[in-house]
């Protein structure tokens, strides 16, 4: 098994329970976000009033949290300095940038320019995550999703941080797109095997999709054995995404997914979804009410039946010339 060094022990210590359980708050969306607001006209949406959206689900719902997912250019800096995020709550920072408004059959991801994982690291991350489009029989663009996965596994080693990984699967045939019968009758393999391939490249932690479609596969004996599959091939701590599915839907999931060996969870729009369009004062109510109340269930089962990371990263032998390595 392998071993972590002590920093990145440490930052996941920052981003987890104390029992090794991800119950992290995920507000890093930008394109998708202003789509979400204003489907007609996402570039409308200002930055200021992303930010206040975000710092608004912040401060409602990050102290029941072990960690904020955030993004650089429009939460990062600003919940730290306006005491959004409580000091004793850690955060991951987004690696990559957002370029998905435009041409929607770009499948390749880049970072973000003038952003570093030098830069998080300096801010106080506890983690980076990196989003990658991610199809694992895609040739040539699935080889240079892979090189950009092993450039940031490097940065994150040279700087002691860990790094979350978050594959996302979309379809190679726009006929069949990802909600169709004919994507989800592939979609566990798609999800198993894009797991293991990148286990294989380095990555401290998995943050994935559930591996099968609830619309089209609602047998929750076949979600259990496909969870456990999945658990065998990330050999990794996996919390698990909420990609947009219903609340209810993504509760399902987590119990089963964490049943199987799955860490916690990291959601978004499944949690806060339908409090980002009401008016300001109306949201901050669902945010202190269903939005939280969401949030406490999804920790309840995650603590109930979920496996910490640490059971799988054995502790480093730590003797009295440690540091002269470190």
């Amino acid at each position: 098994m392998p071993t972590l060094s002590p920093g990145k022990i440490r930052a996941l210590q920052t981003t987890a329970t104390p029992d090794g359980i991800f119950t992290v708050l995920a507000i890093d969306h930008r394109d998708s976000l202003r789509v979400r607001l204003n489907p007609q006209r996402p570039e409308a949406i200002s930055a200021a009033d992303l930010t206040g959206l975000k710092l608004d689900i912040i401060r409602h719902v990050a102290p029941l949290a072990s960690a904020v997912m955030v993004d650089p250019e429009y939460s990062a800096a600003q919940a730290i300095v306006s005491e959004a995020l409580p000091g004793r709550v850690g955060f991951l920072c987004a690696a990559e940038a957002q370029g998905y408004l435009g041409d929607p059959n770009v499948k390749q991801n880049s970072l973000l320019p003038g952003w570093s994982v030098a830069k998080a690291k300096r801010l106080g991350a506890g983690g980076i995550k990196l989003l990658v489009l991610y199809h694992p029989d895609a040739g040539e663009v699935t080889v240079r999703q892979d090189e950009l996965v092993q450039a940031v596994v490097a940065d994150c080693a040279r700087e002691d941080i860990p790094l979350f990984l978050e594959p996302l699967l979309y379809a190679l045939d726009p006929a069949q797109p990802v909600k169709s019968a004919e994507f989800a009758a592939r979609r566990r393999r798609l999800v198993v095997e894009t797991a293991r391939r990148l286990t294989a490249l380095g990555p401290d932690i998995l943050k994935l999709q559930f591996p099968l479609d609830a619309a089209h596969n609602p047998d929750p004996a076949e979600w259990a054995d496909a969870c456990a599959e999945l658990n065998e091939a990330a050999a990794r701590p996996w919390a698990l995404l909420s990609g947009g599915d219903p609340f209810d839907t993504f509760k399902a999931q987590l119990e089963v997914a964490c049943q199987a060996g799955c860490s916690g969870f990291m959601v978004g729009r499944a949690l806060w979804g339908d409090a980002i369009s009401a008016d300001p004062a109306r949201r901050a109510e669902l945010l202190q009410s269903t939005v939280r109340a969401r949030f406490s269930e999804l920790a309840g089962i995650a603590a109930s039946a979920g496996q910490g990371w640490t059971a799988h990263y054995p502790p480093p032998v730590i003797d009295e010339t440690w540091f002269r390595q470190y």
